[in-house]
């Protein structure tokens, strides 16, 4: 008779709004996990995973993982390497780095994301490492920062109504977020609400998954959300559908608002910026406004243009303009994460960084401008010497590829690579360093979707010679001599100083109680309505400030979506969204992944297929100034006439070319925030070959 198989409480790690809790099945035998699922007592996770980490064991125990630390022993980018001892790596590590911090610290750039978004592995120990030697500080807005600046600016605080709270409403509008492919576990509440006669309506550019679920799918111009936003605010106000009583009790400028959108933004001056029929905007205006509880749920596809805060806040707006957020199950949701009293303060130790002549920090730079930090040819004052990435793969996920490449290929830049696999930044690696999964190592976690915290314990040790985050960083300051007494923290102190515990939302929460119980909701009321009476807008009992407040602008046009070139014809519009089996880039180089994704496509709508002579299934270039990438053609009408589709993101050693979207992305800006703007982006298409 076979051993009672342990079950072990983890978390899902990924950049998903959903941080579902799992239960990791483990021979207690082999010590080898043999199965994940998902916890059937986690209302959020509702006892089912996506279909990436329902493979999350082949991640674990693929034949590619990377085991043992290496060394470079070809040309960058051709990824070959030798293996070596963990000493000679951290001895090489900290030679180059020490000889580099010697002359100009700032001269060192760390870069990481959201390879994993526990507060401990991705935050601590590591962010402490390269405070205390001074290297340049990383600006981390590639994701999320445009919409944090726009909810900071409206309601002031990153929450929103919680998902099982969507069950009650009678209108849903879904924008800019393919629920099914990013959001999967929101779902469920949404049926239920339809199951109660609620509507759908999804507002995107391409007919997704969740797009042919609807009851209504609304095909707006990429970058244009502003526009369609402030259009129905105008239906709104001119026909008596506003929330007088909540406007004048709970926000300010709501009469700036509405004499600009009564002015400005009619129906029919929406419709000619988003390509929507009038009629559209104003029947979608009314059913939002009159069918109560309107829930929408807003996803950061929204705000990757240039554009992109002026969208958010336009959209954020609308609860306020009609009163939404007094019900359970109104309002909007674009992010929960300000609702946790976390410690982050406590865990990077900003105060290690040595300060300049004038008080100054670091210098700051953004991860969307890798590819201008790494070029040599610009005046970066200091060059960039070393790189060291880690729970990030940004040759494949970061704008403007072609110039990070020639950054990544430069012989003169050291650059260390912590990961799981040998992916397209680590074929650039000096040294490369194994790094573990989620099931090998201890994290705590918050949600940007929903507001429980989760422990997650190591269900399995580590294969081969691979460490987590915290402990190569921990290695790495003994190794160059950082006294201080915070870096022999160990990961159950780090968990103990990742939230403020006596905090009165934390009631009834501790380590003890997570392991005991599995996640835990934040002691807030339920149901969690925190705008019911605008007491918590600006989190002081302040008032919301209305889209456009302090002269600026209420919609911000996109950068590229309109240019023109002379040929083929008029440029198009890409919007590269999340392919379903993949997940950024995490999931992009597994065997599952890549049975179900088959090959990179295109989206194109018939009439610009037509007018380029391309064909359904034809290999086709997409191209513009800064490079070019192929793909395989779906003509369909599921993409709107003048855009684009291409899922990513793609590993570079999977594509025909070795490129995927990113090398037509630009480097720009979004108008707020600092934000990248991978969909606003337009290119030429035409047959390959």
């Amino acid at each position: 008779m076979s051993p009672k198989l342990q079950i072990v409480r983890a978390v899902c790690p990924h950049d998903c709004p959903d941080t579902c809790s799992i239960q990791v099945s483990v021979d207690p035998e082999t010590k080898r996990a043999v199965k994940v699922r998902g916890d059937p007592e986690h209302e959020n996770t509702g006892g089912f995973l996506c279909v990436k980490v329902n493979h999350y064991l082949e991640r674990t125990y693929s034949p590619d993982r990377v085991l043992h630390p290496m060394k470079r022993t070809g040309k960058k980018g051709e990824g070959h390497f030798e293996r070596i001892s963990w000493d000679q790596a951290l001895d090489t590590i900290s030679d180059k780095l020490g000889r580099i911090a010697a002359k100009d610290p700032a001269a060192i750039l760390p870069y990481s994301y959201s390879g994993t978004l526990g507060l401990i592995q991705n935050g601590s120990m590591d962010h402490r490492f390269f405070h205390r030697l001074g290297a340049s500080r990383l600006d981390r807005t590639i994701c999320a920062s445009c919409g944090t600046e726009a909810l900071n600016q409206t309601i002031g605080w990153r929450v929103g109504p919680e998902p099982s709270a969507f069950q009650h409403a009678k209108h849903i509008i879904l924008w800019g977020t393919n629920t099914l492919t990013s959001n999967v576990h929101l779902w469920p509440f949404i049926q239920k609400a339809r199951d109660r006669g609620a509507k759908l309506v999804v507002i995107d550019p391409i007919r997704t998954r969740t797009a042919e679920r609807a009851d209504t799918w609304v095909p707006v111009r990429p970058g244009t959300d502003a526009a369609l936003a402030l259009g129905m605010i105008h239906v709104i106000f001119r026909e008596g559908l506003a929330d007088r009583d909540y406007l004048a009790r709970h926000s300010e400028e709501a009469d700036v608002l509405e004499a600009k959108v009564l002015e400005y933004w009619s129906p029919a001056q929406a419709a000619k910026i988003t390509g929507l029929p009038a009629k559209d905007i104003e029947d979608l205006a009314r059913e939002y406004a009159s069918l109560k509880p309107a829930a929408i749920r807003l996803n950061y596809g929204v705000q990757r243009h240039h554009g992109g805060g002026a969208a958010v806040k336009a959209i954020i707006t609308l609860p306020t303009v009609v009163g939404a957020w007094r019900h359970e199950g109104g309002g909007a949701l674009l992010s929960s994460s300000k609702a946790y009293p976390t410690c982050s303060e406590a865990l990077e130790r900003p105060d290690l960084m040595p300060l300049g002549a004038n008080k100054e920090k670091p210098r700051l730079v953004n991860m969307n401008e890798l590819g201008r930090a790494l070029d040599p040819k610009l005046t970066n004052d200091p060059k960039v010497q070393a790189l060291f990435v880690w729970c990030a793969n940004p040759a494949a996920s970061t704008p403007d590829q072609e110039a990070v490449l020639s950054g990544l290929a430069r012989e003169d830049l050291f650059c260390v690579v912590h990961d799981i696999f040998v992916t397209d930044t680590a074929r650039y690696a000096d040294i490369l360093l194994p790094a573990t999964t989620q099931l090998e190592q201890t994290d705590i976690h918050k949600s940007y979707g929903h507001i429980d915290v989760l422990l997650n314990d190591p269900a399995i040790a580590p294969l081969g010679e691979a460490i987590s985050n915290t402990e190569l960083f921990r290695r790495l300051a003994a190794k160059m001599g950082f006294e201080e007494a915070c870096f022999r923290d160990s990961d159950e102190a780090l968990l103990t100083q990742a939230f403020d515990w006596a905090h009165p939302s934390m009631e009834g929460i501790s380590l003890a109680s997570l392991r005991a119980h599995g996640p835990q909701r934040l002691a807030l009321p339920r149901p969690f309505t925190p705008f019911r009476e605008g007491g918590f807008f600006r989190r002081d009992g302040g008032r919301a400030k209305l889209a456009g407040h302090e002269g600026a602008p209420l919609y911000v046009e996109p950068l590229e979506a309109s240019r023109n070139a002379s040929s083929p014809g008029p440029m198009l519009a890409l919007v590269s969204s999340p392919a379903h089996h993949f997940l950024n880039s995490s999931f992009s180089g597994l065997g599952f992944s890549l049975r179900a994704e088959k090959t990179p496509m295109l989206g194109i709508h018939p009439t610009d297929a037509k007018s380029r002579g391309i064909r359904d299934g034809q290999r086709v270039r997409i191209w513009n100034e800064r490079g070019a990438f192929e793909a395989t053609a779906r003509v369909t009408e599921g993409v709107r006439s003048g855009v684009v589709s291409a899922p990513s993101v793609w590993w570079l050693g999977r594509t025909p070319t070795g490129r995927n979207a990113n090398a037509v992305t630009s480097q720009a800006l979004t108008d707020i925030g600092g934000g990248a703007t991978f969909y606003d982006c337009a290119v030429q298409v035409e047959p390959a070959g």
